[in-house]
């Protein structure tokens, strides 16, 4: 794709607007979009909190299929199973930002009866819990966080007239940010870094993923895929035998999937962009 490429696309558009309907969108543009090896679509893997099991079963699992996670973490969690966090890191897998705090909506009990949901907190709150989580992550993983995950797909502070968004902030610290439980994949000349979707892998098997990943390839669409623990199947676990039957599905060459990490394929994604 060429610059000249994205400018006659733009002026074409206009020109529809004044004269018959027309299709020239983003979707044509990404017809000519390609990955390395040829690759249909791009697939991230990526688990948050920074659960024990991640680093106990989840990480060996991918170090067997030489296949590299996104893990969005929170301090305090990493500081159960530190050594295993840095060995993760030094196998080439990412470190993202989860917060500390991990503050989400009040509508949670537990959030709310300690006065902190996010509709109890201002943006300046949101963006010392961050940075400190980066000082967190460089000072002891020794790596600067290049992604975020908003806990529990919240992006916003404050309530009604005064509800903020905080993605902003996000767009100012990181190169991405990924939200949670949504509908769609990731469109790759048209997605916003800053609110990058993902699909949830938690609690389901591959004969129920699979359908999901084959519906959502169109547009050469990036597919980041979400959970949390990983072990035996649960509303918060990704189960162990479902994740390897994926990896050795996205692995399979024939099946047209790129599988890497968030930066790197958001990185790739960019320099596509600016050809």
């Amino acid at each position: 794709m060429s610059k000249l490429y994205h400018r006659l696309c733009i002026i074409t558009a206009s020109l529809c607007l004044l004269s018959k309907p027309c299709t020239i969108l983003a979707t044509e543009i990404s017809e000519n979009f390609t990955y390395p090896n040829q690759a249909s679509n791009a697939v991230s893997l990526s688990f948050d909190d920074a659960w024990p099991s991640q680093v106990e079963v989840g990480v060996p699992l991918l170090n067997k299929y030489q296949v590299k996670g996104t893990f969005y973490v929170m301090p305090f969690r990493v500081e159960e199973k530190l050594e295993l966090w840095r060995k993760a890191v030094s196998q080439g897998h990412e470190i993202g930002n989860h917060t500390n705090e991990h503050l989400c909506t009040g509508n949670f009990a537990w959030l709310r009866e300690m006065n902190k949901g996010l509709e109890q907190v201002d943006l300046d709150y949101v963006e010392q819990d961050i940075l400190k989580t980066n000082d967190y992550i460089k000072e002891k993983l020794r790596v600067q966080a290049k992604s975020f995950a908003y806990p529990c797909g919240n992006t916003f502070v404050g309530r009604g007239e005064n509800v903020k968004s905080y993605v902003p902030l996000i767009a100012k610290h990181f190169t991405s940010g990924r939200t949670w439980l949504d509908e769609t994949g990731n469109h790759p000349t048209y997605t916003d870094f800053a609110q990058l979707t993902s699909i949830r892998m938690d609690g389901i098997s591959f004969d129920e993923l699979k359908p999901v990943l084959e519906q959502l390839r169109h547009n050469h669409s990036w597919i980041i895929l979400a959970g949390h623990n990983v072990g035996e199947k649960g509303l918060y676990t990704v189960d162990q035998k479902m994740l390897e039957q994926l990896i050795e599905y996205l692995k399979d060459p024939k099946n047209g999937f790129w599988l890497d990490t968030v930066s790197n394929v958001g990185d790739y994604i960019r320099k596509q962009r600016n050809k």
